[in-house]
Order: structure tokens, then C-alpha cells, then sequence
């Protein structure tokens, strides 16, 4: 089966290189999109990655653990090597993305919830070394009024606490919206976490879309400008992984209301500007808000996705192609293709009759 499925992706990279040679660029392989979703991480890993062929996803996130609390049942090795034995077959290339529960506050103004949240921090990396050369993506916290200075502190305070020098799992800030007394709303804020970090080799950076745009730096006008404003700050060489959300609100709104994408604030623009950008492309990139029922698509190349617009009652077919070609879609059960590099800045939506309308 290994054989097959290495074969099967030669065969792809080859007819992806012919059609770039036809195109006039030579040919060039620039790889395929590192893409998939969040999978429930509920009935282990090996079903993660049985789930993420059936979506024709190449990489995934996960929680670590029940989200909203912090139970986790204990490792099953036997389910690890399986989901490690079968990684090729299933599409999986990595890295994935695992995602620490949201009740984990480091920097928390109780001492008992900062020790809790440090002990889970240990553990999850401990745990994630059966999965070595993976991500784990956390929220920095918030600070509860204690001010942002000190939230930092204490951040920095954990993960000098947890992070060890042979660890092989890198650890991801999250971007955040600046939702109350978030920390992590501006670059500035992470990078004054990371300069705190002895072992800062063993951190990156997890840019959310829905995030960076709440918090005010507009992703959807000016992906350069914003991934420029990151360089500068942090360094892009700190850029890991991506989470591709959409908004439901506009620039600046600090309100973290993730919308499915195409239907919010950032529009289909921003994500075409940001699968086609040499700096992001090549990055793992998470969608979190599917919304969508899944089916099993055909083409290994492919993710596809299936939903009802609530407002109109059209149907839509996403076919997100991991080669960089142009996205398809079915509307209304008719193909429609077009490229998204030719819709930067347009808003696409249905309008009552289940038409396609393209807004430049």
C-alpha cells in the first residue's frame, strides 16, 4: 500500500509540473498546500488519521484534551504507532497542529489556576513526544486585570518552567483578538513573551486570520503589509501554522467571532492572497470553522466540503486543491470554476436565486 500511495503522488507531482511547464513557469514543483481542518481527537489518533484521508486532508489539528475542562484519558501507544504507522497512507505529511484546551490561563491572577494550567502545559508535551515533530498551539492568556506586563511575566514564567532542551515538539503562541484582557493582541505582546524564553528555539507562532483582524491589523486590505509589520516585529522565520478563519466582524472589533470562510469581514480575497503568498503557502493552515457536512472526495488532491447557505438555500461544493490550481465549486449542483487569484479583494456570494455573484 505504501508503494501505491508514493507512486500515486508521483503521479500528481508530475501532472502538476506539466501543467505549471504549460503555464510557462518551467515546470517548478512548489510542493502542494499543507491543508486540513480541526478533527476530534475523541476516539484517538489512529481515527484522527483515518478522518483525515476521508477528507483529503494532508495535515490536521486536534485537542489535546477536553477543551472546555482538562480530563484527557491516558495514551494509548498502541494507537499512536498505528496512526505513525499509517501517516503516508492516510495523506498525512504534518506537521499537525495540536491545541491546548482554552481553559489553560498561564498567566491567570489565581496561583492555583496558573498551576494547573502549567501542570496540563507539562503534560501535553510530555504526551506529544509519541509525536515527535508536531506543533503545539496554545492562547497565551489573560491577565485579569493584573495588566499586560505581568501577564507576560507569567507566561514567559511557564514556559521556562516546561520547555526542555530535547523536546521535539515545537510550541505555538496564538494570535489573539484582544478580547478582554487578552495578551497576545499585538506582535509586540508576543514577541515580548518569546524574548523571555530560554529555550526559544523550541517556539513559534500561530497566526489566526479572524484574530489578527479583531485585533486591528487589516489581513484582508493588505496581507503584505500586516505579514511586512510581522517581520518586522517578531520575524517571519517564527511563522509556523496558520488557522484560516473568516470574521463576523469588521477590523479592530476585538470580538474573536470566527465565520466560515468567504462569509465574513476578510471575504474569499484574503484567503486567495494568502494560499498564493510565497511566505504563507508553504505553512500548515487549519480551517476551524467548517460548518459543512464532509464527503469523501475522489481526488487525493482535493479537500472538498458541502454546505447549505442558511440564508439563501443554496448549496455549495468547496473543492480546495492543494496543488494551487483554481479552487472549483459547484453551485446549485452546476460547476462553476474560477481562480482565486483573479477575485484578490472581490466579495463572492449567492445571491436569492443561487447565482454566483462576483463583487470586485
Amino acid at each position: 500500500m505504501l508503494q501505491y500511495v508514493q507512486r500515486r503522488a508521483t503521479r500528481v507531482r508530475d501532472r502538476s509540473t506539466q501543467r505549471r511547464a504549460a503555464q510557462g513557469d518551467g515546470g517548478k514543483d512548489d510542493g502542494m498546500l499543507k491543508i486540513g481542518s480541526h478533527i476530534s481527537s475523541s476516539k484517538g489518533y489512529a481515527a484522527m488519521g483515518r478522518q483525515a484521508r476521508k477528507l483529503g486532508a494532508n495535515t490536521f489539528a486536534f485537542f489535546t484534551r477536553n477543551p472546555r475542562g482538562g480530563s484527557v484519558k491516558a495514551l494509548d501507544e498502541a494507537d499512536v504507532a498505528e496512526f505513525l504507522d499509517k501517516a503516508a497512507e492516510n495523506g498525512v505529511e504534518g506537521p499537525i497542529v495540536a491545541h491546548a484546551p482554552y481553559t489553560m490561563n498561564a498567566c491567570a491572577a489565581d496561583p492555583g489556576l496558573r498551576e494547573f494550567a502549567q501542570n496540563m502545559m507539562r503534560d501535553d508535551l510530555a504526551r506529544l513526544e509519541h509525536t515527535p515533530g508536531n506543533y503545539y498551539n496554545f492562547h497565551p492568556g489573560s491577565h485579569v486585570q493584573q495588566g499586560v506586563q505581568t501577564g507576560v511575566a507569567l507566561i514567559t514564567a511557564q514556559l521556562n518552567s516546561v520547555l526542555l532542551p530535547g523536546q521535539r515538539t515545537m510550541v505555538l503562541l496564538e494570535t489573539m483578538a484582544g478580547k478582554g484582557s487578552e495578551v497576545g493582541r499585538t506582535f509586540e505582546e508576543l514577541r515580548s513573551i518569546l524574548d523571555g524564553v530560554a529555550l526559544d528555539e523550541k517556539m513559534g507562532v500561530c497566526l489566526d486570520t479572524c484574530h489578527v483582524s479583531d485585533a486591528g491589523y487589516d489581513v484582508s486590505a493588505s496581507l503584505d503589509g500586516v505579514l511586512q509589520e510581522f517581520d518586522r516585529v517578531i520575524g517571519l522565520s517564527r511563522l509556523k501554522a496558520l488557522h484560516l478563519n473568516d470574521s463576523k466582524n469588521p477590523v479592530g472589533a476585538h470580538k474573536d467571532r470566527h465565520e466560515r470562510l468567504g462569509l465574513g469581514c476578510l471575504g474569499l480575497g484574503c484567503f486567495s492572497a494568502i494560499v498564493r503568498d510565497k511566505r504563507t503557502r508553504d505553512l500548515p493552515m487549519i480551517l476551524e470553522t467548517l460548518g459543512v457536512e464532509v464527503k469523501d472526495s475522489s481526488d487525493p488532491d482535493l479537500l472538498r466540503i458541502e454546505r447549505v447557505d442558511e440564508s439563501t438555500g443554496a448549496r455549495f461544493t468547496f473543492l480546495f486543491n492543494r496543488t494551487k490550481e483554481p479552487v472549483s465549486m459547484l453551485v446549485e449542483g452546476r460547476p462553476v470554476v474560477m481562480s482565486l487569484a483573479d477575485c484578490a479583494g472581490a466579495t463572492v456570494t449567492i445571491n436569492p436565486n443561487g447565482v454566483l455573484v462576483v463583487k470586485q
